[in-house]
């Protein structure tokens, strides 16, 4: 029996980890935290409620002595660690706070899991989910990312997160700590928080709103789908080496104004609109500061060593998801209303 930790469990990629881990693993105690910021939402685990071997604590990962006592009381000997702020945008106005959770937060869990494990690492382990934004930009020409692709990180957030990912190898070269790393690319999929591209343009095609579009909509991204990601998590977990780094991606690179246009089609044709109903809501506006170009994943390392690789293809991952937050709108609605966060504030406090 295990006693693992998640992370950031109630929010996107969190929850489905959760789910899976929660219903693969009957045997292990699943211990889900998460501090119930804006993108943390029990709603998207709704199913798992009295199940025996989930629990849920509201706490924050920068709580040194919260942290402490949950590694003691619960004993903890694994953890996935997913909790991190995310959104770009909100880390250039915001630089502050994604250094203290995404770097001190990091950091606060390796002390803590460096002191409650002390020399016995025996079954131990620390893994820690990143992005494949600290590798930078890529031109329309170049290699997708490898694991041993320089860092180049150009906004906050991806500063803040390769912070963190040198903080976890650095335990693991200093201390021996037990650590595997994966950097991933951009997740898609159901009960992903609407400030994110495809959720976010989903409900604006739905409601006839703009559909803002950076500069041109000529920058590139490799688009994973978030099941997909859950089960290369649950296997770099169980069957990666200590100490290595595993990159996963969707294999899948789309223009951002190409994908818009498959979303705009996909949902025309779910709502019943005619095709090219929701054209007209493109709008460009002002291109964000430091947008990079291009990511794209090189996923081999994984595909060889542990026999990954996605389950989807792109089109049949949309035509999903679409499906899901139309038939989910209350969920969608509680979310953009904000009304999620104040039945949980009176559930566990501010």
């Amino acid at each position: 029996m295990r006693h693992i930790l998640i992370t950031g469990g109630a929010g996107f990629i969190g929850s489905h980890v959760v789910r899976l881990f929660v219903n693969k693993y009957p045997e292990d105690e699943i211990i889900n935290l998460d501090k119930l910021t804006y993108a943390g939402n029990l709603a998207n685990l709704k199913d798992l409620e009295g199940k025996p071997n989930y629990s849920f604590v509201k706490s924050d990962i920068c709580d040194y002595e919260v942290m402490k006592n949950l590694f003691s009381s619960r004993k903890i000997d694994s953890v996935i660690h997913l909790a991190a702020e995310s959104h770009v945008d909100r880390s250039i106005t915001d630089p502050f706070s994604f250094a203290k959770t995404n770097v001190l937060g990091t950091l606060n869990l390796l002390q803590t899991a460096k002191e409650a494990w002390g020399s016995d690492f025996k079954d131990k382990l620390f893994y820690h989910i990143s992005t494949d934004e600290v590798y930078g930009s890529l031109s329309f020409t170049d290699a997708p990312f490898t694991e041993t692709t320089r860092y180049d990180p150009h906004s906050p957030y991806s500063a803040s997160k390769a912070s963190s990912d040198h903080f976890v190898r650095a335990f693991h070269d200093t201390y021996r700590l037990p650590v595997v790393i994966s950097n991933c690319s951009n997740n898609y999929g159901p009960y992903q928080f609407p400030e994110k591209l495809i959720p976010l343009f989903i409900n604006n095609i739905r409601h006839g709103k703009p559909l803002p579009v950076y500069g041109k909509g000529e920058n590139i991204r490799d688009w994973l789908y978030v099941e997909d990601h859950a089960q290369a998590i649950d296997l770099i977990f169980h069957r990666g080496r200590i100490g290595e780094t595993y990159n996963i991606g969707g294999l899948n690179e789309w223009k951002n104004i190409d994908l818009i246009k498959v979303l705009i089609k996909t949902v025309d044709r779910l709502l019943g609109r005619a095709e090219g109903t929701s054209d007209k809501l493109i709008t460009f506006v002002t291109d964000r500061a430091g947008h990079d170009l291009r990511y794209a994943i090189d996923a081999s390392k994984l595909t060889n060593e542990l026999g990954w690789k996605p389950s989807l293809q792109f089109e049949e991952g949309i035509e999903r998801t679409v499906r899901w937050y139309l038939d989910n709108q209350v969920w969608l609605d509680n979310v953009t209303s904000g009304d999620y966060q104040q039945y949980y504030q009176k559930m566990y406090g501010a």
